[in-house]
């Protein structure tokens, strides 16, 4: 889910046109993923959640090739019963949270040139594939996303709403941390993907708060910029079992503004 207009959405109807073209992808682009891969893994043994590390190497990303979205999906199925689905570009409300409800991860498979490598508009293939899909193998997450994107899909004609439950899905899924036994390590993708972010978001200069789902609601958020607060979850259970509150904390807040 990105915090964009409709005008700017670029809608995918159907299922059926969804598939990556494995032999389109062209030798800059091999060398584009390779070079994001090298960059940005050596900040990730100190910096990423111990679920994300064990997901890299369960689905075998290396920065040898772009990742084969068939090969992927089969590690996917058997860990979480997940799969990825290709999409050409940010999908609308109704369809991003149909797939993530029956277990498909929308994923774009193209990727920046090299002239794009530090900033992107919009997600491409690394932030899509390499930052999300590692966590797709972890349970209790994945529960959480389908979970969040069931009360998206109850909500996906409700601009309003939608707007408060792009909060709850850009400061965890997208922007989380968590605190774990060595310390405070990083779960959100949209950091992941970012070598700058990866080490401004663990430093001392934005501001960090525990998971707080009233107040995140209360909190909106820039995506042109380093984000100026994170919020810190204990485990992934705790996403998970808060799925009432978030409801519950949703309702409240729709009902208040009519």
């Amino acid at each position: 889910m990105e915090a964009i207009t409709k005008s700017e959405q670029r809608v995918i109807p159907t299922l059926k046109d969804m598939q990556q073209v494995y032999d389109q992808y062209t030798a800059e682009d091999q060398q584009v993923w390779q070079i994001l891969y090298d960059r940005q893994i050596v900040n990730l043994p100190k910096a990423a959640t111990v679920e994300f590390l064990k997901g890299l190497d369960i689905v075998n990303f290396t920065n040898q090739q772009i990742p084969n979205f068939e090969e992927t999906n089969v590690i996917l199925r058997e860990a979480t019963g997940w799969e990825l689905v290709a999409v050409e570009g940010i999908v609308d409300d109704k369809l991003f949270f149909e797939l993530m409800s029956n277990k498909k991860f929308p994923a774009t498979t193209w990727l920046r040139t090299m002239e794009e490598l530090d900033y992107l508009e919009e997600p491409d293939m690394f932030h899509d594939v390499f930052a999300h899909v590692p966590l797709l193998t972890n349970q209790a997450f994945v529960d959480y996303l389908q979970a969040l994107s069931k009360i998206g899909a109850e909500h996906a004609g409700d601009p309003v709403a939608i707007e408060l439950l792009s909060r709850i899905y850009w400061f965890t899924v997208e922007f989380g941390l968590i605190r774990e036994e060595a310390g405070l390590r990083i779960y959100g993708a949209g950091i992941l993907s970012s070598a700058g972010e990866t080490k401004f978001s663990l430093s001392d200069e934005p501001q960090h708060f525990a998971y707080n789902v009233d107040q995140i609601l209360d909190t909106p958020y820039r995506k042109d910029t380093f984000q100026e607060k994170y919020f810190i979850i204990d485990s992934y259970d705790q996403l998970y079992h808060s799925i009432d509150e978030v409801v519950s904390k949703l309702n409240e807040k729709l009902k208040a503004l009519k």
